[in-house]
């Protein structure tokens, strides 16, 4: 009996000294969970016009988050471009990129335009006999696109502001505007949830 209550004795001893170290070590957790930033969510937009928020190494995340195995130096080239090509003409790059990833699903491709075209928007590719518009480099590719987004987006009197290397650029000038991606829906593309798609791309961009 004695025994016993030595033991428990010491037992309650031990408690009572290891009892400060662990309302220390809860205290110390606390305040440094609490300290710890989340991460924010930036919104995209949707709208043609205007200025990206994402940078190279985001969208090149977002990207790669799709397909691990895909080229990451070129993804990496074309995010750039993409920046590049949207600034000086004044579109949305966030638009524009994610647009190409649902365009060539993610640079597979596998439809009328193959990957040595550098069309990475669709441009021209209706049937077997017109397949798409071929640009000789990746960067003129993406300056295609990033020209008819502006199409789309602005009326025949807004002049671009590099040389014209999109050959259906007159096109949507005669019958196209959209403000929005929505408004892309059954316009660029014959799919009524166009805009819906590009958006839900956007929405997953924006936690990148």
């Amino acid at each position: 009996m004695e025994k016993s209550i030595f033991k428990n004795e010491i037992k309650f001893l031990s408690l009572k000294r290891a009892l400060p170290v662990f309302v220390g070590m809860l205290l110390v957790s606390t305040i440094f969970f609490s300290c710890v930033t989340p991460p924010v969510r930036e919104e995209c937009s949707r709208e043609l016009l205007g200025t990206g928020i994402k940078n190279q190494e985001q969208l090149v995340k977002f990207f790669m988050n799709h397909k691990p195995d895909a080229d990451k130096e070129r993804v990496e080239r074309l995010a750039g471009f993409y920046i590049e090509e949207a600034a000086i003409e004044g579109i949305n790059s966030d638009v524009a990129f994610v647009q190409m990833c649902h365009e060539t699903g993610f640079l597979g491709f596998g439809n009328l335009v193959l990957p040595e075209m550098n069309n990475f928007c669709g441009l021209g590719a209706m049937d077997a006999d017109h397949p798409g518009e071929y640009f000789e480099s990746e960067q003129i590719g993406v300056r295609a696109h990033i020209q008819h987004l502006q199409a789309y987006a602005t009326t025949a009197d807004v002049e671009l502001n590099q040389e014209l290397v999109d050959p259906r650029y007159s096109w949507p000038h005669k019958a196209k505007l959209a403000h929005t991606v929505h408004d892309l829906a059954k316009n660029w593309a014959t799919d009524p949830d166009y805009g819906i798609k590009l958006d839900s791309l956007l929405s997953e961009l924006g936690g990148f």
